[in-house]
């Protein structure tokens, strides 16, 4: 997968409560995506510039670099292709067990998923 990079890192994006990790299949699934972006207002110099990228294994952003990323994160695959975009959301069976938001026992809105028991400060069942 490419990865393209910006300051801080890997190029993210939140939608939906979660932080997404844009990757690409190939350079042309990438230079799409910076021709989209072009197209947005304030960003025409982006289908022009170099982009740089890190090429990582699927399997590795999803088994290593999405669980430490410490907050609920998926990947967005080849997203300027409408027909051929993919993602792979913070869930079992896709993300280890702790980084999955549906995984047994994980706090979801305050309320522990398994016992309906309110785990924040103060709260009582």
């Amino acid at each position: 997968m490419l990865v393209p990079l910006d300051r801080r890192g890997l190029w993210t994006g939140h939608f939906g409560g979660v932080r997404w990790v844009f990757a690409f299949t190939g350079e042309e699934a990438l230079a799409r995506f910076a021709q989209a972006r072009a197209r947005e207002p304030g960003r025409s110099q982006d289908s022009a510039r170099p982009w740089e990228f890190a090429e990582l294994l699927g399997a590795r952003l999803l088994d290593e670099i999405i669980p430490a990323m410490g907050e609920p994160a998926g990947v967005a695959v080849d997203v300027a292709d409408p027909d051929g975009s993919m993602f792979f959301p913070p869930a079992m069976g896709i993300v280890p067990e702790e980084a999955a938001v549906d995984a047994p026992g994980r706090l979801v809105g305050g309320t522990d998923a398994t016992h309906g028991t309110d785990k924040t400060a103060g709260g009582a069942a």
